[in-house]
């Protein structure tokens, strides 16, 4: 899966300190290798490869994180 919205406001902490993730509205189920050309999240997270149009995977939400620091 590609949750495509990757930010700290998508992250809460629940009673027992366990991250929890919230908001699945743009998540896609992809196959593993696959790719997605949809361009779509927060624009101050977005990946460059989402802007670019090359397709995405679930490394772009990696990308998401990094530049929430």
């Amino acid at each position: 899966m590609v949750y495509r919205d990757l930010k700290l406001e998508n992250v809460l902490l629940d009673g027992d300190g366990y991250l929890n993730l919230i908001d699945f509205g743009l998540a896609k189920i992809i196959e593993p290798g696959e790719r997605t050309y949809t361009i779509c999240g927060t624009p101050m997270y977005i990946a460059p490869e989402v802007l670019t149009k090359q397709g995405h995977g679930c490394e772009a939400d990696w990308c998401c994180t990094a530049s929430s620091n």
